[in-house]
């Protein structure tokens, strides 16, 4: 089963897109988000030159001590290079801790930074955003992406640098203690850039490989774990489990090509490095015996020649670390430069007290993207304080009214007003604090009773929450609770009934306390008990304010002041129940009747 998707530009798999391992243009953009610690990374720099320098001078004391009191036989010399040595050494363990403590604490903190940019973004997205990209893809931006970036600073640009620096000063010290021997080590470095090429052509490959491989994995688990139910009763775990099995063995092979070249480079790296110590060795030794160079050179030169392979083999993983980095970089920044569309308007509607509650559809048209439209040149006025029912066949518009009204949907054509302000005038905060929505569907978050009626907003307290679960009597069921409003709900209300679940999001549309309140299909998935029990406290809760009620059981809306019926798109009929029901051949007649037939 494939899971690849299509990113909003339209390319087939952006999680295995990668691109160059330094980009300035995205550097730049990181250091956004790097300044505030610039103070870090300075003393990272500084720490990961004083470490090399002391891995440096290690071969240094080392011929020293061999040319000096070993050669000379001055044994009494030798405790005083020994001490030397071993204090290099402890520095080096100190400066090691420094480094490592550093560049993690600098990467942590613009991960924790960058980290929360994404999430704060994502939250002011707009819903057709969300409608094509699925939720795993947005997860690994969130996670693996971000994380990435982490890696780049711990083993990436800045290792990078430490690397080059030593380096250039290994060449430095060959060339000084013997240009003979630099030659024979710098022999090795043509065939070692040609296969550093070559393999890291192939590591690119097998690393953009896994990165899809992690994307789909992330994709399939999430859609899985969210319809476990659903596999669990239609007894699909063994078609699901084969799927994940291909999609996991798909993502290990990825992963073992990645290794088995890496492993490939390291050995032949390995190899070359021998190869050359034994070429030092070699020509070394004939030096040693020609009187050209000293013992303890002969020593340093195989220790500097050592330190010298091992930034080179480490060179093509953090070209790996660092192209993944910038790839990262550019999907990330690429989630963050998209437009939130919807937005509160530069110069508000300020809200002045509490709204009337008059809603108006002026000539409203609205296609989903790329869509037909949904709603065609649609009107219709509720007055302040009116209920107003709206029914119609399946996929009529109904529950497209409610994100147009909330603005979760701006619309594609014409206006809807509140108290005679266009939506598009108020703040977002504003207009939705004053219009509350209870849908089919209700959503819980895991935390206790309270916070998911309050939804931690300071000006809902403990006596708020508690008056609003009583006027949709969820107090009933609360009381019950071992632990009443202090009770975990956990992942989605799984520890509560459909009906309970659905008191629950009612008594937290009362807390906000709305001018506009809305119920989108809010009984349906309720028993008759629990529905005829919420009716009688929506008469309360409904009394005084504004109420759109879109309902499937049209025994709900009888009662309305007015019932509007939406046919594809468009207002079809609209008057009181029996006004309805007086006409022969109209839809709510239709739909009422088929109703009553089936019971």
């Amino acid at each position: 089963m494939s899971r690849r998707g299509k990113s909003p530009a339209g390319a087939p798999d952006e999680e295995g897109v990668l691109g160059k391992a330094y980009d300035a243009r995205m550097i730049g953009r990181l250091w956004v988000y790097v300044r505030p610690y610039q103070l870090l990374v300075g003393l990272s720099l500084a720490v990961l030159f004083a470490v090399s320098a002391v891995q440096l001078v290690q071969p240094y004391l080392l011929k020293r001590a061999i040319d000096g009191p070993i050669r000379e036989r001055r044994p009494e010399e030798l405790p005083y290079w020994a001490a030397l040595f071993i204090a290099t050494l402890l520095a080096e363990f100190g400066l090691r801790f420094a480094q490592l403590y550093l560049l993690e604490r600098t990467g942590q903190n613009v991960v924790f930074d960058l980290r929360n940019a994404v999430f704060s973004h994502l939250q002011r997205l707009p819903s057709a955003f969300f409608d094509r990209n699925p939720v795993g893809r947005l997860m690994t931006r969130v996670t693996t992406d971000v994380e990435s970036l982490n890696e780049a600073f711990t083993s990436g640009l800045v290792l990078i640098l430490a690397d080059l620096a030593k380096l250039v000063a290994i060449v430095a010290i060959l060339l000084a203690m013997d240009w003979r021997l630099a030659l024979v080590t710098f022999a090795v470095l043509p065939p070692m850039l040609l296969l550093s090429w070559g393999f890291r052509v192939r590591i690119r490959a097998a690393y953009r490989e896994v990165r899809s491989r992690v994307a789909r994995l992330n994709a399939f688990l999430q859609e899985a774990v969210s319809g476990m139910r659903l596999i669990q009763l239609f007894r699909r775990q063994a078609h699901d489990y084969g799927t994940f099995t291909a999609i996991n063995g798909g993502h290990r092979d990825a992963e073992l090509r990645g290794v088995r070249y890496d492993s490939a480079f390291s050995a032949i790296v390995d190899l070359m490095g021998s190869l050359t110590l034994a070429g030092i060795v070699w020509v070394g030794g004939a030096r040693i015996l020609g009187g050209g160079v000293s013992f303890g050179t002969l020593v340093a030169f195989i220790a500097y020649a050592e330190r010298f392979f091992r930034p080179l083999e480490e060179l093509s993983q953090r070209y790996a670390v660092m192209q993944a980095a910038m790839a990262s970089s550019e999907r990330i920044f690429g989630l963050l430069d998209t437009p939130a569309g919807i937005v509160s308007p530069a110069d508000p509607v300020a809200i002045r007290g509490r709204l009337r509650g008059e809603v108006a559809f002026e000539r409203v048209s609205f296609a989903y993207e790329g869509g037909e439209p949904v709603l065609r040149d649609l009107s219709f006025r509720v007055g302040a304080g009116e209920r107003i029912g709206i029914v119609g066949w399946t996929g009529a518009g109904k529950s497209t009214l409610i994100k147009l009204l909330v603005r979760l949907y701006d619309v594609s054509a014409g206006r809807i007003t509140l108290d005679g302000v266009d939506l598009r005038d108020y703040r977002l905060d504003d207009l939705r604090r004053g219009v509350g929505v209870v849908l089919q569907d209700p959503f819980l978050f895991a935390g206790t009773v309270e916070a998911n009626v309050s939804l931690g907003d300071p000006r809902i307290g403990p006596e708020a929450v508690r008056r609003a679960a009583a006027m949709v009597r969820a107090d009933r069921f609360i009381a019950r609770l071992p632990h009443g409003y202090a009770e975990e709900i956990r992942e989605r209300g799984v520890n509560l009934s459909v009906g309970e679940k659905q008191l629950l999001s009612f008594a937290r549309a009362i807390a906000f306390d709305p001018a506009v309140l809305v119920l989108d299909e809010a009984t349906s998935s309720v028993d008759r008990a629990t529905e005829a029990a919420i009716q009688q406290a929506l008469d309360v809760v409904l009394r005084g304010r504004t109420s759109l009620v879109i309902a499937h059981r049209l025994v709900t809306v009888q009662d309305a002041d007015r019932v509007l019926v939406l046919h594809h798109g468009r207002l079809h009929e609209a008057g009181t129940h029996v006004e309805l029901m007086a006409r022969d051949e109209g839809i709510y007649r239709t739909l009422y009747s088929l109703q009553s037939a089936t019971g």
